[in-house]
């Protein structure tokens, strides 16, 4: 069945049940999805009034991807354990919820926020159906099925070219999810999961990649800039 823009009924995760959006959204995609998750470095409270910064709370003063990584515990925390999600963000409620890709979990492919509006308009005139879409102000994650390496090595081995801002995020890797905030902006469902206790569906990357390679390719700057 193809997903129709605009037609989805937006999981809000505000405050359900009294808890803060993040805690919400976190046990969701652990406790009913099986996602794996933990909380991200966030970015640094500002003059002490509980305000913040566009500055990582990591230690690194260079960090390429303020607030939006994860820092302490590291990616190999990352759980599904429901004690766990609530003492993370019990301390920490205002952390970004990131998502260890692999395994049993989603992998992603992210693009571009120019390139991925103009995928995503190709996929739908296609009839193609699609997972959840993630958005910040620069860049858009589509959600995918797990796939190896060896896998993505013979899919992209076959293309001509491969623009260097397209990103595979799959075993070891990450995405942020929303509702989420870093330096570059808020994290959001461009195309929202379906509500429900089932894990969302998702395509497999060889169902996307070309149009995803074509609209990179196609991009203002030829897809040749990893614009975070």
């Amino acid at each position: 069945m193809r997903e129709i823009p605009g037609r989805r009924r937006r999981l809000g995760f505000l405050r359900r049940n009294g808890r803060p959006a993040q805690l919400e959204a976190a046990l969701t995609c652990a406790t009913e999805w099986r996602w794996p998750v933990l909380p991200g470095a966030g970015l640094k409270a500002a003059g002490g009034r509980g305000t913040r910064d566009q500055g990582c709370a990591c230690p690194d003063p260079e960090c390429a991807v303020p607030g939006a990584h994860p820092f302490d515990p590291g990616l190999l925390a990352a759980s599904t354990d429901e004690r766990m999600v609530r003492w993370w963000w019990t301390n920490r409620p205002t952390a970004p919820i990131v998502l260890a890709t692999g395994g049993s979990a989603p992998c992603a492919v992210s693009l571009p926020a120019v390139a991925a509006a103009r995928a995503l308009v190709e996929l739908d005139a296609m009839g193609m159906r699609l997972g959840p879409v993630i958005a910040t102000p620069t860049r858009w994650s589509l959600l995918v099925a797990p796939y190896t390496l060896e896998q993505l090595g013979e899919l992209l081995y076959a293309k001509d070219w491969v623009p260097s801002s397209l990103r595979f995020h799959g075993e070891g890797g990450y995405v942020m999810l929303p509702p989420s905030d870093a330096a570059g902006g808020q994290v959001r469902w461009e195309r929202a999961p379906l509500p429900g206790s089932a894990a969302p569906w998702v395509p497999d990357v060889e169902a996307l990649v070309d149009a995803l390679v074509e609209a990179s390719t196609s991009a203002p700057d030829g897809g040749s800039r990893l614009a975070y």
